[in-house]
């Protein structure tokens, strides 16, 4: 049995805007923008297969071109630049809701410090 706000009861992308909207069975929704997605994919491509996790830049306009479900525990998200092997389990999706601000925060500023953009 699943605790409450590990499962969503919503997930709903919105390919024009850019987001994926996601509600959790405890209320809790968020609307998490393509680029953050892309750029926090859990992937070992950006996660670092053994070191640390990359930085990735020039993912300021990078859309959604589909949501696979994988078993009952993750979506696939293939965007649009041909990333697509990152496995966003619930509870990823959930903390990336709860720490978007801060996520966002950090990866702007490791942009700007390693003097690269958000645009392609």
């Amino acid at each position: 049995m699943t605790s409450p706000g590990t499962r969503p009861v919503t997930v709903r992308v919105r390919r024009a805007e850019r987001v994926v909207d996601i509600a959790f069975d405890d209320g809790a929704a968020f609307q998490l923008p393509a680029e953050f997605l892309r750029v926090e994919s859990p992937s070992a491509e950006v996660q670092g297969h053994s070191g640390p996790k990359q930085l990735v830049p020039g993912k300021g306009s990078v859309g959604i071109t589909a949501v696979e479900p994988v078993g009952h525990y993750a979506i696939r998200i293939c965007f649009d630049d041909g990333h697509d092997s990152g496995i966003y389990s619930w509870s990823y999706l959930r903390e990336l809701g709860e720490h978007q601000a801060a996520l966002w925060k950090d990866y702007l500023q490791a942009l700007q410090e390693a003097g690269l953009s958000r645009e392609p």
